[in-house]
């Protein structure tokens, strides 16, 4: 596992030990920044450079420290195992990129709605929690009725194909869903009028 692209390329990650954390593989990783990249707002495409971006579930932080590497502004790394914060915290190290980044000990579902009430917003947020457990559509819920998420801004998910996305949203509008495998991705956007995805 390594950072594909960008100021921290090449750059090695580790990972904690145990199942409860799994790595998006790096083929997987690089679909989805191309995917990200294909995001048109009106006629302006999606800009990673500059984004804010939320990783929840961080896991090792495989994600927020690629978004980083290629241009984005700041990541705020959630994950409630001190295993994964320790990790966490030598992979921003080992791509140094500290100065961008914020690493918070906590339950995802929970810290939102703190960032709800600090006023926080990010323009790019990934999830990928434990598999199979009822967290996927509880998380993007939150993200729905709250203001976590500028307008025009995109979720990644990353999810089990026994634990689709719902394609209902009052305010999400699901974009689309790749699979690798036992692995799906599914893109969503936050008030999406006027917005469109290259490709499928």
């Amino acid at each position: 596992m390594r950072i594909i692209t960008g100021i921290a390329k090449g750059t090695k990650l580790k990972a904690p030990k145990g199942l409860d954390v799994r790595p998006t593989a790096d083929r997987v990783k690089e679909s989805v920044f191309n995917i990200l990249a294909n995001i048109n707002l009106q006629d302006s495409g999606f800009l990673l450079e500059g984004a804010r971006v939320l990783d929840l579930f961080a896991g090792t932080g495989n994600l927020g420290l690629e978004a980083l590497s290629r241009g984005a502004e700041y990541a705020l790394f959630i994950d409630h195992s001190p295993a994964s914060l320790a990790v966490i915290k030598d992979n921003i190290g080992s791509a140094k990129l500290s100065d961008l980044a914020e690493v918070r000990r906590a339950d995802s579902i929970r810290a939102l709605d703190k960032l709800v009430q600090d006023g926080r917003t990010f323009t790019l947020i990934f999830i990928d929690p434990p598999y199979n457990r009822g967290l996927v559509n509880k998380v993007l819920g939150k993200l729905d009725a709250g203001t976590v998420l500028e307008s025009g801004g995109v979720i990644v998910v990353e999810h089990s194909k026994h634990e689709p996305v719902h394609t209902k949203w009052q305010n999400l509008e699901l974009i689309r869903t790749e699979h690798y495998g036992e692995t799906f991705i599914t893109f969503l956007m936050y008030n999406t009028t006027n917005l469109s995805i290259g490709g499928k």
